[in-house]
């Protein structure tokens, strides 16, 4: 953990964020004042129907994809059950962009800042030349890559809970501190192009950001073991970060080109974006679902740990 401390990788994250989250926030700042400006009112329900009104033109086009014309779908129903509800699921407040945002960051933007923090754990100690007098250490190697293991855990764990703070406390100066117990609907099922919405309760906002956030936390735990393998396998620090940077890029990447290839589902990368199974997102291929890719997350992570500990415990001191 010292270790870790001292590259001060941490803190490059933090800096990081301090200067993109302002930047998100004017983003979202300058949205709203052009919605305002366009409608000549704060009123939430007219830009609502108008995004409902831009799907269906666009579902009725003839150059929409089949596979976008579902989405459209479900999106349109989703709205429409917002507006009846009279529940507006953007307000703008703090908690409502922190929600929204780590809803976006969870598919690649914070699994690539846990990859940045990991990916070297146990690699670095051959570019220092440190790995052999810690494998010559009176102590079971197996102990030592727990070690290592827990400070990747915890430090994984520091990084998602001051994206979530820096976050709050950042949009909060332009939106308000409120939102916190507005309400989310969360058990809206997916049949095909149909929602069903029979299951659906509305939560207190701060409930659905734990729930959020523990999501993204599993993702964020899942993608810093599989960096903590690679940095085993891979004796190149930039090597393996290179691995773990195209095997994320490709899991967004395949996550919307993979509907017809089913057996995909089962690529750990595939399965990263947990969150939108809160709120009724489709996922990239059929018959996903939350409990089925949290299975295959942990499966892989199983495996992960297998493999790592393995094979550190077979590394060749000589080698």
């Amino acid at each position: 953990m010292i270790k870790m401390i001292k590259k001060k990788r941490f803190y490059v994250i933090l800096l990081i964020l301090l200067a993109l989250i302002p930047m998100f926030t004017y983003a979202q700042m300058r949205v709203a004042q052009h919605t305002q400006k366009q409608f000549g009112t704060s009123d939430w329900k007219a830009d609502q129907r108008q995004k409902v009104t831009d799907w269906e033109k666009r579902l009725s086009s003839a150059r929409t994809p089949d596979e976008w014309k579902q989405q459209l779908r479900v999106q349109i129903q989703i709205a429409n059950y917002y507006l009846d509800q009279d529940v507006n699921p953007s307000s703008p407040n703090a908690v409502t962009f922190t929600r929204e945002f780590v809803k976006n960051a969870v598919g690649l933007f914070i699994p690539l800042i846990i990859m940045v923090i990991s990916a070297d754990i146990v690699s670095s100690e051959h570019s220092t030349g440190t790995i052999k007098l810690l494998l010559t250490r009176p102590v079971r190697r197996w102990k030592i890559l727990l070690s290592k293991l827990i400070t990747v855990i915890f430090f994984t764990s520091l990084t998602v809970l001051s994206t979530g703070l820096i976050c709050y406390l950042i949009s909060g100066v332009v939106f308000g501190y409120n939102g916190w117990n507005m309400p989310i609907f969360t058990g809206i099922q997916l049949s095909g192009a149909d929602v069903d919405f029979s299951r659906v309760r509305a939560v207190d906002q701060w409930f659905f950001l734990l729930m959020e956030f523990g999501l993204v936390w599993f993702t964020a735990i899942v993608v810093a073991i599989m960096s903590l393998m690679l940095s085993v396998l891979i004796r190149s620090t930039a090597a393996g970060m290179g691995v773990m940077l195209a095997v994320l890029i490709s899991g967004t990447i395949l996550s919307n080109m993979v509907s017809s290839w089913e057996t995909a589902k089962y690529l750990f990368m595939v399965n990263l974006d947990l969150t939108k199974y809160l709120t009724g997102g489709i996922p990239p291929i059929q018959g996903m679902d939350l409990g089925f890719s949290l299975s295959v997350l942990s499966v892989w992570t199983v495996i992960a740990l297998i493999v790592s500990f393995t094979v550190f415990s077979r590394k060749d001191i000589l080698n």
